[in-house]
């Protein structure tokens, strides 16, 4: 009995000093700065005016310039001086502390920022002479799930880095990470091309951002308990908390709604594109485009094909296979060619721009073999006049020397299931060498040519 109550004492002792060592080292008030002087810090970065102002407006430009010319480093470097990430955090830690004049003063300067970033990128998408959308514009006019988790992992790291008493580069990787400036630029350049899709999806995918980033921000405050804003008045306090509870509920419940779609419409997608992989394999007929709609209630899959036609009866059957993929109130639209009422012209660019794709791929291919191939004959002449110099410097240290060959070959160990490189070095002597000889050669060759590993044979 005695050993079973000894036994679960320590047990208990272990459990208490493993618990001990997980809250040390998972603690968030070490290294904290203090609170009042992290809500200044805060504060200071929310107003936008003077040099700020400035370097938003400078920061747009660069961002803009950057998706027209489709280049991810510019575009990084933008995000990286943007100082739209102080007013999307004071809001989340005004709402954390109760200071409803902070949540007003970010809010407005937010809408600030937004209104100007808008105008701005407009601007330059007007008079700019690249019109066409690149990569990396089209990747900020719908956000997906994954937008959603990085806006709610990167708050929450911004705002931990933010509350340390050493400031460390994580407040500008999180605005590199959620990217906040480019779905802006991009809401831009559809007001200057009058798409009103690419405006909204864009802005959309900055407002997910933003209020993922002030939520993470919210728990991070209330969990490490900030000071709450004291008001002498009780009744105004109480106002002013249910303001804000009413500005919280406002702000979370719409957004967890908005994440709830985007998941269902990231999940329907890849059930999409799997059905259309796996089910549209026909041997005289191919696919040119696949475009994905979804909707809550009905949502589309449109195929275009050209080829040997597709019987009704088949499109039938995969229509009746959708379920299986979980795609449930999902229309199948298969076009092919000859169909009445379709786009010839259309069809016919689809065609070309598969075929510059596929050739273009091709190409690169074809390219990067090419390149391969001439650095093995680079290497092959390179050792063929490595061969002649290594013989006649061999031959002044070894005279009875008569022939001398080396080249680099692949060494299957079969006991340890790798391959190994190795200089494979052939020597004839005219008169058989002893080992001190084939040794001072063996040393002599490896420190020429820098080999990890020589293997010397001797050719009798």
């Amino acid at each position: 009995m005695n050993n079973d109550r000894q036994q679960l004492n320590v047990l208990s002792e272990r459990i208490a000093g493993f618990l001990t060592f997980i809250r040390d080292r998972f603690d968030l008030h070490e290294g904290k700065e203090d609170e009042l002087e992290t809500i200044e810090y805060i504060r200071k970065n929310v107003e936008f005016r003077g040099a700020n102002l400035w370097i938003l407006i400078f920061a747009i430009l660069v961002a803009s310039v950057g998706l027209n010319v489709n280049s991810t480093a510019v575009i990084i470097g933008a995000m990286l001086i943007s100082p739209l990430m102080g007013p999307i955090m004071g809001i989340g830690m005004a709402a954390g502390v109760n200071d409803f004049e902070l949540i007003k003063k970010s809010m407005k300067n937010l809408g600030i920022a937004v209104l100007i970033s808008i105008m701005t990128s407009t601007l330059y998408f007007s008079f700019t002479p690249l019109a066409d959308a690149q990569s990396e514009l089209l990747a900020r006019t719908e956000p997906t799930i994954w937008d959603v988790l990085i806006a709610l992992f990167g708050g929450l790291a911004g705002i931990i880095a933010g509350s340390r008493k050493e400031k460390s580069n994580a407040i500008p990787g999180v605005a590199i990470a959620t990217a906040l400036m480019p779905p802006l630029c991009t809401a831009g350049y559809g007001l200057a091309t009058w798409n009103l899709y690419y405006f909204l999806g864009a802005f959309y995918l900055f407002f997910i951002n933003s209020v993922f980033i002030s939520l993470s921000t919210y728990l991070i405050v209330r969990f490490m308990g900030f000071p709450k804003k004291e008001f002498i008045d009780s009744q105004r306090e109480r106002r002013v908390r249910n303001y804000i509870s009413i500005f919280i509920v406002i702000t979370i419940v719409p957004s967890i709604y908005l994440a709830y779609n985007i998941v269902k419409r990231t999940l329907w997608e890849k059930s999409a594109k799997e059905f259309v992989q796996m089910e549209f394999d026909f041997p005289s007929t191919q696919i040119i485009t696949s475009n994905f709609h979804y909707e809550p209630d009905s949502s589309t899959i449109e195929v275009v094909m050209v080829g040997q036609r597709i019987k009704e009866e088949e499109i039938a059957s995969m229509q009746k296979k959708t379920e299986a993929f979980k795609l449930n109130r999902t229309f199948l639209l298969v076009k092919q060619s000859g169909d009445t009422g379709m786009d010839m012209n259309m069809l016919r660019s689809d065609v070309l721009k598969d075929r510059y794709e596929r050739n273009e791929a091709m190409v690169r291919d074809k390219d990067q073999k090419i390149a391969f191939l001439e650095r093995e004959v680079a290497q092959y002449a390179a050792s063929t006049g490595m061969v002649v110099d290594l013989a006649q410097e061999a031959r002044v240290n070894h005279k009875d020397l008569i022939a001398f060959s080396v080249n680099r070959t692949v060494v299957a160990n079969l006991l340890e299931d790798r391959q190994d490189t190795v200089l494979v070095a052939v020597a004839t002597f005219s008169n058989t060498p002893g080992k001190p000889e084939t040794d001072r050669l063996k040393s002599w060759l490896k420190v020429r040519t820098k080999a990890d590993s020589i293997s010397l044979i001797l050719d009798q």
